[in-house]
């Protein structure tokens, strides 16, 4: 059975990045009444590691892309331990808009599912940890106002990357388990404007994006 893709992740209101397909979380309150975790939107490709495979944005086969190369080597590292778990992550080796300078890993994992359910933020750093996979950067942790949530993403706006550059952008999500079904209640983005500074897609022309270590600073 081909399993589902990660959900459309909306925005909140007063994200300036949207675009005209995308999708706005108006009742966005409600996740104020759990505890939160906000991390880094990292620029990458959304690629998911199964027991069967590599998947990109599509479920219905493996992704066969180059750029998706780096982790078919990581998928044969780990797949033996996935078992039921989908491991949803930020793959980086293909550039997009935005050069990272200080990257130390090309793949960040965000998200953990198994079966209907979006796992924990503590669950997902467990089962991280255990497959010797980096999480995303988080920014902040914890409870918020409307006022506070706000402050706290537009103050991380004015700073840079974790890894040094342009900051796309922070995902907030409720650090509890929830249902698949509830996703669009649990998890919200804030995006920057004009995020997507490229002429023409990436994947035409696309270049491997560089390590730290490659980079003279490094």
């Amino acid at each position: 059975m081909i399993s589902r893709k990660y959900g459309r992740t909306y925005h909140f209101p007063f994200s300036p990045g949207t675009t005209s397909d995308d999708k706005i979380q108006h009742d966005w309150l409600p996740i104020l009444q759990h505890e939160l975790v906000i991390t880094e939107k990292l620029d990458g490709e959304n690629t998911c590691l199964k027991s069967d495979g590599v998947y990109a944005r599509s479920h219905v086969e493996p992704t066969r892309n180059p750029w998706a190369a780096n982790m078919r080597t990581i998928w044969e590292q780990v797949r033996h331990d996935l078992g039921s778990l989908e491991i949803f992550g930020e793959n980086l080796y293909g550039l997009h808009s935005i050069e990272y300078q200080r990257l130390r890993h090309y793949f960040y994992v965000f998200a953990i599912r198994d079966g209907d359910t979006w796992l924990s933020w503590e669950e997902v750093n467990f089962y991280a940890a255990l497959l010797d996979l980096p999480v995303v950067p988080v920014h902040t942790q914890g409870f918020f106002s409307e006022k506070s949530l706000t402050q706290s993403i537009l103050t991380g706006m004015n700073g840079s990357s974790a890894f040094g550059e342009t900051i796309e952008g922070f995902v907030c999500r409720n650090v509890k388990a929830f249902h698949t079904t509830q996703f669009s209640q649990n998890v919200l983005k804030y995006v920057r404007k004009n995020h997507v500074q490229t002429d023409e897609h990436w994947t035409r022309n696309w270049q491997r994006a560089k390590l730290w270590f490659e980079y003279p600073q490094g």
